[in-house]
């Protein structure tokens, strides 16, 4: 894993920033958590790429609140055209 920052899916609504806080310190240092709201994922930045690889390792199709966890590296955020924005 190159980088530092991770994407958590499957995520139950009701997760708060603290408990992922809380499930991923376990792991490393956690720099970083960013619920995006009612979309069920958020993204958890690790002070290192090494401790981001030992919490997806570790963490990758847990239970956490009842939803199995699906944790991948986090992608670069892509370009937003002007054109995505219009509707039709």
């Amino acid at each position: 894993m190159q980088g530092n920052k991770l994407y958590v899916g499957n995520l139950s609504y009701s997760v708060t920033d603290k408990q992922l806080e809380e499930l991923f310190s376990k792991h490393g240092q956690v720099k970083e958590v960013n619920i995006i709201a009612n979309r069920g994922f958020a993204f958890v930045e690790m002070a290192e790429a090494s401790e981001a690889e030992k919490a997806k390792e570790a963490l990758d199709g847990t239970d956490f609140e009842g939803r199995n966890l699906k944790i991948d590296e986090a992608r670069p955020r892509r370009e937003r055209t002007d054109n995505s924005y219009k509707r039709y």
